[in-house]
C-alpha cells in the first residue's frame, strides 16, 4: 500500500533529485534513498551503542584481567 505526502526541500536538492531521477521514478528514488539512509543510520547507532557498552565495561574488564593475571602467577592451580 502507498501513500502520499507532501514534503518541503531546498530547491537545490529538487533539482539534484530531478537530474538524478525522471518524474516518474522519483518516488522510488526517495524510497531507496530513506532505505538507504534508515540502515546507515541503524548500523552507525548499533556502533555508537557497542563502542559506550564497551567503554563502560573497559575499567571492570581491566580488573578481571588484572585479577585473572595474577591468579595465573600464584601456586592455586
Amino acid at each position: 500500500m502507498y501513500q502520499t505526502i507532501n514534503i518541503t526541500i531546498p530547491e537545490q536538492t529538487a533539482h539534484l533529485i530531478e537530474q538524478i531521477a525522471d518524474k516518474k521514478s522519483i518516488s522510488n528514488f526517495v524510497e531507496d534513498a530513506v532505505k538507504y539512509y534508515m540502515d546507515h543510520a541503524g548500523k552507525i547507532t548499533l556502533r555508537e551503542q557497542i563502542k559506550q557498552g564497551a567503554l563502560q565495561r573497559a575499567e571492570r574488564d581491566l580488573k578481571l584481567t588484572q585479577e585473572w593475571n595474577s591468579l595465573e602467577g600464584s601456586s592455586i592451580w
